[in-house]
């Protein structure tokens, strides 16, 4: 009887990972990929819209939201036929976007017009406009639900929005060009990457005030080729990891010292990172190499390179 509980459990445990499928934008293919994540292989690829960025994945997963930049739209389709199943008025230029903790609101950076554009899903309706810095792009939504934060890559500046009045509270000044925000799980620190500097700053969400600035240094490597732009942290702040753009690399940073602990060699431009629903994998976009590295995190080791079409960007992960 023993035996048959362990090996129904193994099954079970077998069955669940083997349904996940990680979706990665491909910006130059106007497609979206669908990989196997136990197998590691590209199932498929589908047909999207012009120029897809930013994605991510409906509080139910039965949606997925596409960014296509170029149509000036945010897409939905369903997650059982990946067929579209509608869009969302996302203002000009939409490239990367945050959900709401509930999953009921969208924030949508556009860029070209200075603003963050707030989207009722359910409604399909835009109910508020945020003025914010120029060329905004990174933005974060806390898990409290307290705090919008957005990335000026031109101002320099973080803007936190409080999201009882959509009113700007605070402006962090950052280093140059910061291209990501990314909560902690508990809400209490903001990581933020700034591509032109090569540093990461943590930034305490009760003060607003950067409380510890990162050197991103690899050996061997020029500073102008060390651009940080995505960035996580585990949902028990063990680790945060940071895409270094044309370093080709992952940069491991333990979230309790502040220190970089190794660089995780992956493929060319890497852009975007996503965690596996166990957070025991990371997924991440390597644009000129077109291709998506698999990284597991019990030994920091890269097992797996999968191409998947041209300038993979955007990356999101279906349990």
């Amino acid at each position: 009887m023993r035996k048959l509980i362990y090996l129904t459990a193994f099954c079970l445990f077998t069955a669940t990972v083997a349904a996940e499928t990680v979706v990665v934008s491909l910006e130059k293919d106007n497609a979206i990929a669908i990989l196997d994540a136990q197998e590691g292989k590209l199932n498929k690829t589908v047909p999207v819209g012009q120029r897809p960025r930013g994605i991510a994945l409906s509080a139910d997963q039965k949606s997925l939201f596409v960014a296509t930049s170029d149509d000036h739209t945010i897409k939905i389709f369903d997650t059982s036929s990946w067929k579209e199943s509608g869009r969302l008025p996302s203002g000009e230029d939409p490239e990367t976007f945050a959900l709401s903790p509930d999953g009921k609101l969208m924030y949508v950076s556009n860029e070209d017009d200075s603003q963050v554009t707030v989207i009722d899903i359910a409604a399909k309706k835009a109910i508020k406009t945020i003025k914010v810095g120029v060329e905004p792009e990174g933005i974060a939504a806390s898990a409290d639900g307290k705090w919008l934060v957005s990335a000026s890559e031109t101002t320099n500046m973080l803007h936190w929005i409080d999201t009882q009045n959509w009113s700007i509270v605070e402006n962090t000044l950052v280093d140059p060009r910061p291209r990501a925000a990314s909560f902690t799980a508990d809400s209490v620190e903001l990581w933020a990457t700034s591509e032109m500097a090569g540093t990461v700053v943590v930034v305490d969400a009760a003060s607003k005030q950067i409380t510890h600035t990162i050197k991103l240094e690899v050996p061997g490597l020029n500073n102008d080729l060390i651009q940080p732009v995505g960035v996580l942290i585990d949902k028990n702040r063990r680790y945060a990891y940071v895409a270094l753009g044309p370093a080709n690399r992952v940069a491991v940073i333990n979230a309790k010292t502040y220190q970089v602990e190794q660089y995780l060699l992956v493929g060319q431009r890497v852009w975007n990172l996503a965690f596996s629903s166990d957070q025991q994998r990371l997924f991440t976009t390597n644009g000129l190499s077109n291709d998506v590295s698999i990284i597991d995190l019990a030994n920091f080791k890269v097992t797996k390179s999968v191409a998947v079409g041209r300038y993979p960007w955007g990356v999101a992960v279906k349990p």
